[in-house]
């Protein structure tokens, strides 16, 4: 209000200045009317502040008053919530403090049962140290037992009849393995009729046919392949036992295993002594064994010639039992005719018993009866009359007891003329 009282007090003033300028100084008008309204705009501005801060210092004054008011309230209710909250979070914490508890007495115990089976781990981890301490031990004794032994068959196995004799070995154990016998089976180191040559086994067929088997088997260049440390020597023995492998075929079909007037078959076995050493050639040179059944030769692993040994048994066997097949049947016919003899035997036995049987129960029941009659009427007797009564009549009871047993043995031998019935 003050503010527009001075600013109308203020336009009246310059109004009237204005006024009385242009009535005496119409030629400075203009600068006295810029200087008024300079002037007049710089009164309003001192009043525009003055009114702005009476406007500021009545605004502060309601504002701190709101504003504490408000401070108090907002105070109050804080504090309340507060309490509030602070009530709810004391609860809250006592339940987590219980399932905190609850939670820790659970990992005590799981840690309790943590330490046993550790423990139990360690007493366990000791114990098993202890055997494979043991068992290590064994192996590395094993081993250098191994090595010996290997050292010592390399060294046996240097010569060619080392090697012979080592294939024999092996062989002759196939053949005690397969229930083989010397002399019926097979026969060794026999001189063929034929020639000079002797193959170190002749194995018996059906039919007076035979089958020859050499065990000696080169193996220099192999231990030396297995022997050799460079890339280079090993291939080149390799493929010197490779050949050393077609030499022994080709020497073997030159030789008179193979000969029909000996009647042995068309076909030649030669025993390799060790798996590995089959399955070597086997594998590195799969044209090999081809190229030696086309030559007649089968080449034979223990395994391989356990199952040829086994075909020859079997092959043996069905002969002799096709040879004795008539013997078995006429046998079988025999026993048949003695046998529909001794079923009408049994007949006839059974006959008899059964009658046997009739005539005991005959006895047992009727003859029986008779002879008890006389018995019971002596019994009744002796209750009606005195002992020396009884005594005079006896001799008479007794004749008739006599006759009347006659008369069953006549009865009985007119039924049986023969002597049976």
């Amino acid at each position: 209000m003050e503010f527009l009282i001075a600013f109308a007090l203020g336009a009246v003033f310059g109004a009237l200045l204005v006024i009385l300028v242009n009535y005496f100084q119409k030629h400075r008008a203009r600068e006295l009317a810029q200087e008024l309204v300079n002037q007049t705009q710089q009164q309003k501005m001192q009043e525009l502040e003055l009114l702005l801060g009476r406007v500021k210092e009545a605004f502060g004054s309601l504002s701190m008053d709101a504003l504490k008011r408000n401070t108090e309230e907002f105070l109050k209710v804080a504090n309340e919530v507060l309490s509030k909250q602070t009530r709810t979070g004391e609860l809250e914490l006592e339940g987590k403090k219980k399932l905190i508890d609850q939670t820790l007495e659970g990992m005590k115990a799981d840690l309790a049962r943590v330490q046993e089976l550790i423990t139990g781990f360690e007493k366990d981890r000791a114990a098993k140290f202890g055997q494979l301490e043991k068992q290590l031990s064994l192996a590395l004794e094993q081993t250098s037992r191994l090595q010996e032994t290997t050292n010592q068959l390399r060294q046996a196995l240097a010569s060619t009849r080392s090697r012979g004799q080592w294939g024999e070995r092996m062989a002759e154990d196939i053949l005690r393995l397969m229930g083989f016998v010397e002399g019926i089976n097979y026969v060794k180191q026999k001189t063929m009729e034929t020639g000079q040559d002797r193959p170190d086994y002749t194995f018996f067929l059906p039919q007076e046919r035979k089958i020859n088997m050499d065990v000696k088997f080169p193996l220099d260049n192999y231990l030396h392949y297995l022997e050799a440390q460079g890339e280079k020597d090993r291939e080149n023995f390799k493929q010197q036992f490779l050949k050393d492998v077609r030499d022994r075929i080709k020497e073997v079909t030159n030789r008179d295993y193979i000969n029909p007037e000996d009647n042995t078959l068309d076909y030649v076995l030669v025993f390799i002594p060790n798996e590995q050493v089959y399955a070597f050639i086997n594998e590195h040179d799969r044209t090999l064994l081809d190229e030696a059944l086309k030559k007649k030769v089968i080449l034979c692993s223990p395994i391989t010639l356990y199952a040829v040994l086994a075909i020859i048994r079997q092959a043996m066997e069905n002969f002799n039992l096709q040879n004795t097949a008539g013997q078995i049947m006429k046998l079988l016919e025999s026993f048949y005719r003695q046998w529909q003899l001794f079923v009408k035997s049994l007949e006839k036995v059974g006959k008899k018993i059964y009658e046997a049987q009739q005539e005991y129960e005959n006895l047992n029941t009727t003859r029986k009866n008779q002879l008890e009659k006389p018995l019971r009427q002596i019994d009744s007797l002796k209750k009606q009359v005195g002992p020396e009564l009884l005594e005079a009549e006896a001799l008479p009871a007794e004749a008739e007891v006599v006759e009347g047993e006659e008369e069953v043995e006549d009865n009985r031998d007119s039924k049986e003329p023969g002597g049976a019935k």
